[in-house]
């Protein structure tokens, strides 16, 4: 049974995933697949159709072809993402139990996706009808200027594993609700919980072609994505993933003058200042560095803490890291799950073991037992080991003593990284003043550095990308302002 039909197979049954085309569910042009398997245990997940050059022009043709009907009809469109929210909380069940197999997360975090994603298609149905522009004063006598925003056209998601629900929805439904049609390449880790989505927007009524799937084997993603961004009819891409990788999309988009919005990797910094509430900060800094066993990238990776409270945080932190339940995914209670594969694993490791070597004192954790690593806290991390600036991904924190807050807004800077950032204070003033000079597209002020809500501008500076996603946001990036006159009576020319 196809993964992409709306019933669901027997539990541990191998899944068929096929490409979605036009509104239809097809196999690969030439017939390949591939395999997913469960990394914790092996088992096989699904068989996933192998898309090439053939089938993604062919997936950007289809989205091409459903623009006109999909970018006039703003009745319609809010009525399919509020009916698409309906069936995705009804599929809920299902969904996080694939995704749970799929990246190995614990539920907890399968079922916080299947929320964020059903208030992101909430809030966007609630924006079908915002992109009507302005009228703008002219110098001209008898003149009407307006700005009008129109849909930018075909737009290409390129959504990652680490959150599959709630990013594979935001790569679609912003584009989506201002009148784009939109072309999805799944992850090769999650192609099943991305399949989900499109069903779901299948289902709630998407006219065909207006959303599209395409799925490749890992081996074939850079030229399924560099076929992607050429296409004459692709105008947007969004992607989410590693910084890496973020900047070949970069080049490629200038390379063919296709406009990108780019959310990479991140470094965030947690400031703890010396008038901070420390019990609020450790709760925060352990949610924020351990939630999905680190695999964010807002998550805490560097708490930069006043000397004068660094002993008294650093205990408490180590204190929560320790007390966190590791276990199976399967297993309700498990708070910390594996690792996404044996190589995210063993980069993990190998972090930790060279800030050790180099004399960073393991407060917590510091060990691996196949893919689960411990939750670790790191105390004296400096700038000669590769943790201090290398994104880590995974269930690690590293503390930085600094003796004031010039020098922690210094080391929070020091980075290339900018996307999310959190300061601890009770002076909010004060507080804010720090927020300001940090340099990220995120600051929380008394909150973690994981936070995320539909209706919020989400996104990075430096290597975090640019570009921002979410609601209102959104409109600059998956909108064109065009500029458009109507001349009354007769206007004089010099010539």
């Amino acid at each position: 049974m196809s993964a992409t039909e709306t019933e669901a197979p027997p539990s541990g049954a191998v899944r068929t995933s096929d490409l979605l085309i036009a509104g239809e569910h097809v196999a690969a042009r030439d017939g390949r697949y591939f395999e997913t398997t469960e990394a914790l245990t092996g088992e096989p997940i699904a068989r996933v159709a192998a898309a090439s050059v053939e089938d993604v022009n062919l997936a950007v043709d289809a989205a091409a072809a459903a623009l006109p009907e999909w970018s006039s009809l703003p009745p319609a469109r809010r009525s399919v993402l509020e009916r698409a929210a309906v069936l995705l909380g009804e599929r809920t069940d299902d969904i996080v139990a694939t995704m749970s197999r799929e990246m190995g997360a614990t539920l907890p975090w399968c079922g916080f996706n299947v929320h964020v994603a059903k208030g992101m298609l909430v809030e966007a149905a609630a924006q079908a009808y915002a992109a009507v522009g302005e009228v703008i004063p002219s110098d001209v006598p008898g003149l009407t200027a307006l700005g009008v925003r129109q849909p930018v056209g075909v737009v290409v998601g390129i959504a990652p594993w680490n959150a599959p629900l709630i990013l594979g929805v935001r790569s679609i439904v912003w584009p989506l609700v201002w009148g784009n049609t939109v072309v999805l390449k799944s992850s090769e880790q999650t192609p099943l919980t991305q399949a989900a989505i499109v069903q779901v927007l299948h289902d709630a009524g998407v006219p065909a072609g207006a959303v599209n799937l395409i799925s490749n084997a890992p081996e074939d993603g850079p030229s399924v994505v560099e076929a992607l961004i050429a296409h004459r009819a692709v105008t947007r891409v969004n992607f989410t993933g590693s910084s890496r990788v973020g900047r070949i999309i970069g080049e490629l988009g200038g390379r063919h003058l296709t406009r990108v919005v780019l959310e990479l990797g991140g470094k965030a910094p947690f400031l703890v200042l010396p008038d901070a509430d420390l019990e609020e900060a450790a709760a925060a800094a352990s949610f924020g560095a351990f939630m999905n066993q680190g695999e964010i990238c807002m998550s805490t990776e560097r708490v930069i803490v006043d000397i004068t409270v660094a002993d008294e945080l650093s205990s408490r932190l180590a204190e929560r890291a320790s007390k966190l339940v590791v276990g199976p995914p399967s297993d309700p209670a498990s708070q910390i799950g594996p690792l996404v594969h044996s190589a995210a694993r063993d980069h993990v490791v190998e972090l930790i073991e060279d800030a050790r070597a180099k004399g960073a004192q393991v407060l917590a954790g510091g060990t691996a037992d196949g893919l689960f690593v411990h939750p670790t806290v790191l105390r004296g991390v400096t700038p000669d080991m590769r943790i201090y600036t290398e994104e880590t991904f995974g269930p690690v924190v590293s503390i930085i003593e600094v003796d004031s807050t010039d020098d922690a807004v210094t080391v929070a800077n020091d980075t290339d990284y900018g996307l999310s950032a959190a300061v601890f204070g009770k002076d909010a003033a004060a507080a804010l003043d720090v927020a300001r000079r940090i340099r990220s597209g995120i600051c929380h002020i008394n909150g973690a550095t994981v936070h995320d809500e539909p209706q919020m501008p989400f996104g990075g500076v430096g290597a975090s990308g640019w570009g921002r996603f979410g609601s209102r946001a959104a409109l600059e990036e998956f909108t064109e302002l065009r500029w458009i006159t109507i001349q009354s009576g007769s206007r004089h020319y010099p010539i």
